[in-house]
């Protein structure tokens, strides 16, 4: 018995020196973490002394006009400028777009007619596209000029009428349709133009298929930022949990409702990135 009873508080003794050690070195990589810095490797060993040595000129800068080609950039793909739809097609069987091409230069959805997408896919982009909800008002909640715009074919910046119109806070306009609440509400009165300037980066998936790092999403809407280079965490669907399948370049698409919600576009031109 008393062999067990030495044996067994010697267990005790070694058990409890490895708890502390663990313990220790948990503490030692918390604190490792915590205090861990960023140090920028270039600006690192002898300080320069003259304002030459900190001057560059290589590699030379791209010069864009920013409003050479009717106001969009000179380096910029126009997708609509109001002159039909070359750039565009049906998302649902690829054939011509259907939408309704008005003589202001817009175009309005074709209720049922479906969504309609570009004929060219995009990865990261910079894009600008402008839109409006009807007059006069008609319905209420989701069904009041609701459109939607995707970016890869996947991700959707949610298009609305939402002035006097509530509803929920992460399907209303501007939102990354239900994962992002915007920042702040910025529309316009209903029946005016609307602006959506959208910095995109698509996620990166490896070889399995395995997201590898995500998107993330800028939104300005009408000059003011409303979503702030947040993290796309999936697919965007109206039922479910967001999913992440592998993908590369994809269209953008333009979404028809499905019940008369009339929303128009104007003038939408994108930069690759």
């Amino acid at each position: 018995m008393k062999r067990i009873y030495c044996a067994g508080l010697l267990f005790s003794l070694v058990f409890t020196a490895c708890q502390e050690k663990v313990q220790e070195v948990a503490k030692d990589t918390a604190t490792e973490i915590k205090d861990e810095v960023i140090v920028h490797e270039e600006y690192s060993g002898t300080e320069p002394t003259t304002p030459e040595e900190t001057e560059f000129y290589e590699p030379k800068v791209p010069v864009v006009n920013p409003s050479s080609q009717n106001g969009a950039p000179s380096d910029a793909i126009i997708l609509f400028d109001g002159s039909g739809f070359d750039n565009w097609i049906s998302a649902k069987d690829s054939t011509a777009a259907k939408w309704h091409l008005n003589d202001d230069g817009s175009m309005t959805v074709n209720d049922k007619t479906g969504d309609i997408q570009t004929k060219q896919n995009f990865g990261d982009i910079q894009l600008h596209i402008e839109w409006k909800s009807p007059l006069p008002v008609q319905r209420e909640g989701q069904n009041r000029g609701n459109s939607g715009i995707f970016l890869n074919g996947l991700y959707e910046v949610q298009v609305l009428d939402n002035n006097d119109n509530p509803t929920y806070v992460n399907g209303q306009v501007a939102s990354i349709y239900k994962q992002h609440v915007p920042l702040a509400m910025a529309s316009v009165p209903t029946g005016e133009w609307n602006t959506y300037d959208i910095i995109y980066h698509a996620p990166e998936f490896n070889e399995e298929g395995g997201k590898i790092k995500s998107g993330t999403m800028t939104v300005i809407h009408n000059g003011v930022l409303v979503q702030d280079h947040i993290e796309i965490k999936g697919t965007t669907p109206y039922i479910g949990w967001p999913k992440n399948p592998a993908h590369g370049k994809g269209p953008i698409i333009l979404q028809d409702h499905g019940d008369d919600s009339r929303v128009s576009y104007r003038n939408i031109w994108v930069r690759e990135l």
